[in-house]
């Protein structure tokens, strides 16, 4: 066997110890996906389902993204790696709810999430747990399971599930504590003085955030037969590597190329498999034999140099080596397929094929390839839509997505080029797919005849399926030969309910942002486009408001591009007709000297809004790509939301850019310098509607010292910011004139009730004499002062109060006498310093207050941007913010 080792200088790994990764370095370190990966199968399999998830929060807290697949293709779930948080979908409300949630069927499912239904329009059963780490939810827990198994009752589930979620969060709680902090992250928060409880929120955010693809973890299978074996030896020490020929025959490597690092054998392994590969080397470490371990390496490549794959085996055990350390001395065996098998289904009159969990052909028999017309070697290793260009249609695909997700046979009819009608039947499992072909006879209302040798839809016409053009005259270029199918990628699925989806998205988006990310966010995985510009008209130029995926600076030149250009961009939006080029060769023999990047198809779409053209969307993909009728229809109509959605995003953006100019106009400029007195203010605007409100503050010298005052107007609108400004004006007149602190707040309110605004508000209204440091307060409705001693004791004032101004023209509102001290700091502020969805106001009081007692700021400046600082870092703000701190120093010479 040495003369056949694939070890540089011949020399085997347990020869050369030191070399590799040592123990704990880099490629030692665990992974969060590790972590979750046992206590996924766990629960897939107490559930009795046949697919598990774990979705965890991105860095921008926006993002749920998908982490951890089990019994599902990650293909399949592609357009749903990455689902935003306020979206209308289980897993986001589940996160958001912290609860869990019980799907038992289609029915349940569309009854609670309509718009999910409409995405994923199949017959299954879903459970959802949220997963939580110090009290804090993190991610949430999947499980699918087929909606036609036994019924499993809702306390059966929640027990499931909690079991699930306490395993999980015991595994993640160990992970935080153990990972190492990263050199560019900061240190976790210091121990809460207040309360004796760590403050890890910080740990557990940049631990368990992710932002990777998922990893696939495979669930339990049973063994196959084996046809052809090699010899392997690893050392799980310094992961060097020593194989045999036959070995290396079946990961498909020549001895020349065999590095012998464990770098070597991952770039063999299918991507899915590399975490069952690592796995095995854990268990090994632990001392577990090694058997049955499946993993999909690659194959020689095809003529046209798309991968594929043959299945293998890893078997071994551990032995000692002396010096050498630990070896797992064992076998890579072929799993292709066993002999009896193969010969049995070789007897049948059906045709017989198997497709692996990714929807690969894995095996098929002679009468298949024969029904299908193609070869069996250029079916195995490939989607068997790639290969066969008449199933290159969204609609098969999507039939393999029903059966998949509802782990129920599937059956359909198919119409081949020479017009004959096949059956399928396809039989899903954990594992893949088998499925069944065979003659048929034509469905009721079919077309007879043959068809275009693209193929055809079911039921559709001849000659009507693929690479139709779109009605009324194409400007040039367009409708030009399609690419040779062998180089074309499938389409993706379930295009036509992207449109739902995206409809539900760009309802709730309200700035133009909104709608741009809106966009981005549906139209990117619901067509696999790997690129997106949207452009709108401005002066008749176009300019850029949204990218993603483009070479940085690829666009800066386009930018400001006049309407009479010669660009595909600009010509979609002028003749408005969409613009679909499914190669390279089609778009330079159109625009000749074009700018190209890597992407190798296009559609640029024109955006019209009630007949006018506001922009152009711009789509490209990575791979030569065949625009289905159904496909350019789901475009264009997408196109037509946005672009009403655009419109109306600009509108709104344009009236709050007036809101907020009227509103900058309305707050102090700068407040008055007092002696004996330092003051300052913030101000931040909410995140969400007009994203402007009513919130103020000011400083008014008046004839007994000065007047602290803060305020909010219920809403957020232009009418809220105009009535903010009366009532500013009319406290600022009243304190002025001499009145004390309970008339003005008086006088106000039956102000505001005289104007009949239909409008409410909030005030805390604070007479400082500078030389003393005697106050007196007044609160109609508004959150109570804090105030810090000068021995950093800090207290929540509690102020008699009347109702909010507005409510009752004769309220009464009592006056609170206080004493400062020098060295007293006093801290106004608004509801939307201390509101958090999901908590009560006391909680936000007091977290604030805290922060005011701890905080070692050396001005009144800092300590002001330390109180905002939380408020300013969301980016979900519900309210706006507004704080006034005021520092007592006493006048001098007093």
């Amino acid at each position: 066997m040495e003369e056949a080792a694939a070890v540089p200088a011949g020399e085997r790994p347990g020869d050369r110890p030191g070399t590799g990764p040592a123990p704990g370095g880099a490629d030692d370190a665990e992974r969060i996906e590790d972590v979750l990966a046992r206590p996924v199968v766990a629960a897939v399999e107490a559930l009795g389902g046949y697919g598990g998830l774990v979705y965890l929060r991105s860095h921008d807290r926006r993002s749920l993204v998908l982490c951890v697949v089990a019994g599902v293709p990650r293909s399949l779930l592609k357009p749903w790696w990455r689902i935003p948080v306020g979206g209308a979908l289980p897993v986001a409300e589940a996160y958001r709810s912290g609860g869990r949630l019980w799907l038992p069927d289609e029915r349940a499912t569309m009854l609670r999430f309509p718009q999910f239904t409409a995405a994923l329009p199949y017959s299954f059963a879903s459970a959802y747990q949220p997963v939580t780490v110090g009290g804090e939810t993190v991610g949430v827990l999947v499980v699918l399971r087929s909606a036609t198994r036994e019924p499993m009752g809702a306390a059966t589930v929640a027990r499931v599930l909690h079991d699930a979620g306490r395993s999980m969060e015991e595994r993640l709680t160990g992970f935080v504590r153990r990972a190492p902090v990263p050199a560019a992250s900061p240190a976790p928060a210091p121990t809460d003085t207040d309360t004796g409880t760590p403050a890890v929120a910080e740990a557990v955010a940049y631990r368990t955030e992710y932002d990777d693809q998922p990893v696939s973890v495979r669930l339990p299978t049973q063994p196959t037969h084996t046809l052809r074996l090699g010899m392997v030896e690893w050392d799980l020490d310094s992961d060097r590597w020593w194989a045999d020929d036959e070995a290396l025959a079946l990961l498909g490597l020549a001895r020349k190329d065999f590095g012998g690092t464990m770098a070597d054998i991952e770039a063999r392994v299918s991507p899915d498999d590399v975490h069952e590969l690592r796995t095995c080397r854990s268990d090994a470490r632990a001392g577990l034999r090694i058997g049955y371990r499946r993993l999909r390496v690659l194959d020689e490549r095809a003529e046209d140099g798309r991968p594929r794959y043959r299945p293998v085996e890893l078997w071994g055990h551990v032995v000692r080596a002396g010096s050498a350390g630990r070896l797992l001395v064992g076998a890579l065996v072929d799993a292709a397929g066993g002999v009896t098998a193969s010969e049995a289904a070789e007897r049948l009159p059906d045709g017989l094929f198997s497709l692996d969990q990714d929807g690969r052909v894995t095996y098929a028999n002679q009468r298949c390839v024969e029904l299908l017309g193609c070869g069996r070697d250029e079916l195995l290793g490939h989607y068997p839509w790639q290969v066969i260009t008449w199933l290159h249609d969204p609609d098969y695909e999507d039939r393999y997505r029903a059966a998949m997700l509802s782990q129920e046979p599937v059956s359909y009819p198919v119409r081949d080029p020479n017009g004959a009608w096949l059956g399928f039947v396809l039989y899903p499992g954990v594992h893949g797919l088998t499925g069944r072909v065979f003659r048929t006879g034509p469905p009721a209302g079919a077309v007879a005849g043959p068809v275009s040798e693209a193929g055809a839809a079911p039921g559709t016409a001849p000659g009507t399926a693929f690479g139709g053009g779109t009605a009324g005259t194409a400007p040039r270029g367009t409708d030009l030969a399609a690419p040779p199918p062998a180089e074309v990628a499938a389409p993706r699925t379930g295009a036509l309910y992207h449109v739902v989806q995206m409809a539900s998205a760009l309802t709730e988006a309200a700035t133009v942002m909104d709608v741009c990310r809106a966009v981005s966010e549906q139209l990117l995985p619901a067509f696999g486009a790997r690129e997106l510009a949207l452009y709108a008209v401005r002066d008749e130029r176009m300019h850029l408001l949204w990218e993603s995926g483009y070479p940085e600076g690829f666009l800066a030149p386009f930018e400001g591009t006049p309407l009479d250009s010669e660009l595909p961009g600009v010509h979609a939006l002028t003749t408005r007709l969409p613009l679909f080029y499914e190669s390279p060769e089609e778009l330079t023999g159109a625009y000749p000297g074009i700018t190209l990047d890597r992407m190798r198809a296009w559609a640029f779409l024109p955006l019209i809004a009630s007949g006018r053209p506001v922009g152009s969307c711009i789509l490209g993909w990575e791979v030569l790509r065949r625009f289905t009728p159904d496909e350019r229809s789901a475009l264009i109509a997408l196109s037509g939301l946005a672009a009403q959605a655009l419109e109306r995003a600009r509108l709104y953006d344009a009236e709050s850019a007036v809101a907020r100019g009227l509103q900058e106009g309305l707050l102090p400029h700068r407040l008055p310098a007092i002696e004996g007195l330092v003051s300052t203010g913030r101000y931040l605007p909410g995140t969400q509607g007009m994203a402007i409100g009513g919130d103020w503050y000011d400083v008014i010298r008046t004839e007994r010292g000065v007047a602290l005052v803060i305020g909010d107007v219920e809403g957020h609108s232009v009418q809220a910011a105009a009535v903010m400004g009366q009532l500013r004006s009319a406290v600022h007149a009243f304190a002025a004139s001499g009145h004390p602190p309970q008339e003005v707040i008086t006088h106000t309110n039956r102000l505001l009730a005289d104007l009949e605004a239909d409008a409410f508000a909030t005030c805390c209204y604070v007479e400082l004499d500078p030389d003393t440091g005697r106050a007196f307060a007044v609160r109609a409705g508004h959150p109570p002062p804090l105030l810090r001693h000068p021995d950093g004791r800090t207290e929540t004032l509690d102020l008699a109060g009347g109702v909010m101004l507005g409510v009752e023209a004769n309220a009464f509102y009592p006056v609170t006498a206080l004493t400062l001290a020098p060295g007293s700091v006093l801290a106004l502020y608004t509801d939307g310093l201390v509101e958090q969805p999901g908590s009560d106001i006391e909680t936000g009081i007091e977290a604030v207050r805290r922060t005011l007692a701890h905080s070692g700021a050396d001005s009144v400046e800092e300590l002001a941007d330390q109180l905002v600082k939380t408020a300013r870092r969301v980016d979900d703000r519900p309210d706006d913010v507004a704080l006034l701190l005021t520092a007592y120093r006493r006048a001098p010479g007093d």
